[in-house]
């Protein structure tokens, strides 16, 4: 097959800034070409990188866009320039796979593949535009129920599948974990972030005396944060309860990033994005490497995460939120160190579900049914 993946106008491949849907596509890109199919890879240019290249197989064509804003309304009108500019580049292929908001409109022709709409965020009404597309590929269950709420007559479209871990799966060395509570992501609002602190400063001193917090992430506006503003909101927070927390910053590097998940012993991520998380892919990550996770009661994770057998779900919705997940934080800390390692076991047998070659596979898979003659 041909394949043309297309991805967004705000971050580039290889994910030298980050971004969960590059690192997930830039590897299945690579794999999808390991099988034996054609790939051409477009993305965001960037000054250090070249406007065409092969990595490993993938073609890559980068075409001009633009860092993040803080404005919906205009994130969407610089997407829809990105998507004119890449509709004048894009090859021949059979299938094209975007999540990009105004490309799969702008496609009305085969000629440049079968259009497979890749649902990474809630839909916010645009998909009973999408009635002409060939697939509507939701990456949780959650994400599959609000396209069929939103466009019910397209739902013959959709099918799930899952992001895949961006990275194969390998043994971890043994590396002594430490009491570390960390969190990966970014450091914006709908993250979190502000409840956990708030969580976190009505721990018991003890306990709290026994644990680090490290927090790894991008508070810049142009790599999807906060801004400068809600970085120190959050600063205020933690000072004023005495918290003693690491901000490391963002970590784009994969081995550094796998070394962070491999020595901390529980993942925080308390998400409060009711529309906006799909299938988020550091909690995957963390458990791919041992770490027993901890997360809000979206919807999304359901479909990898069961609360006290491979990680720890609290109720983050309603004001007392700061004391459900406090208490969620303390019975999990006080575990037996060798009962959470255990359920860190867990996490990562579950994880393996969603390793790079099944997930690979599955997508491939769907392609070919989307491509067979009719009837076969």
């Amino acid at each position: 097959m041909k394949i043309t993946i297309v991805l967004g106008a705000f971050f580039p491949v290889p994910p030298i800034m980050g971004g969960a849907v590059e690192k997930v596509w830039f590897a299945l890109a690579q794999e999808f070409v390991r099988r034996g199919h054609e790939v051409v890879q477009i993305s965001r240019m960037h000054p250090a990188l070249p406007r065409t290249e092969e990595i490993e197989g993938v073609k890559h064509i980068r075409i001009s866009g633009f860092s993040q804003p803080r404005s919906m309304i205009w994130l969407k009108f610089l997407d829809l320039i990105y998507s004119w500019r890449v509709r004048r580049a894009l090859p021949p292929a059979d299938i094209l796979v975007t999540n990009a908001f105004w490309l799969p409109l702008l496609i009305r022709t085969r000629a440049r593949g079968l259009v497979y709409v890749h649902v990474q965020r809630g839909p916010k009404g645009q998909m009973r535009w999408y009635a002409h597309v060939a697939r509507l590929l939701a990456v949780s269950r959650a994400i599959a129920d609000a396209i069929i709420a939103e466009a019910p007559q397209l739902r013959k479209k959709i099918r799930v599948i899952p992001n895949a871990l961006p990275f194969r799966i390998e043994e971890s060395p043994d590396i002594p974990r430490t009491k570390t509570i960390l969190y990966v992501g970014r450091i914006h609002p709908e993250k979190g972030l502000e409840l956990f602190l708030r969580a976190l400063s009505r721990l018991p001193d003890e306990l709290m005396a026994q644990w680090a917090i490290k927090i790894v992430g991008s508070h810049q506006t142009g790599q999807g944060g906060g801004g400068e503003k809600f970085l120190q909101e959050l600063h205020k927070i933690a000072g004023g309860s005495n918290l003693k927390v690491e901000w490391a910053g963002p970590i784009f590097d994969e081995k550094k990033l796998s070394a962070e998940y491999r020595s901390a012993m529980l993942f925080i991520y308390p998400s409060i994005a009711e529309t906006g998380e799909a299938l988020p892919v550091a909690p995957l990550e963390a458990m791919a490497h041992g770490c027993a996770p901890l997360v809000s009661n979206l919807l999304c994770f359901r479909d990898y995460i069961e609360d006290g057998v491979n990680g720890f779900i609290f109720d983050h919705r309603g004001e007392h939120a700061p004391e459900k997940l406090a208490a969620r934080l303390t019975s999990a800390l006080r575990l037996d160190p060798r009962a959470l390692l255990q359920i860190g076991a867990a996490a990562r047998a579950k994880a393996a579900e969603f390793a790079l070659e099944p997930v690979g596979q599955r997508y491939l898979d769907d392609f070919a049914s989307l491509l067979a003659p009719s009837g076969s």
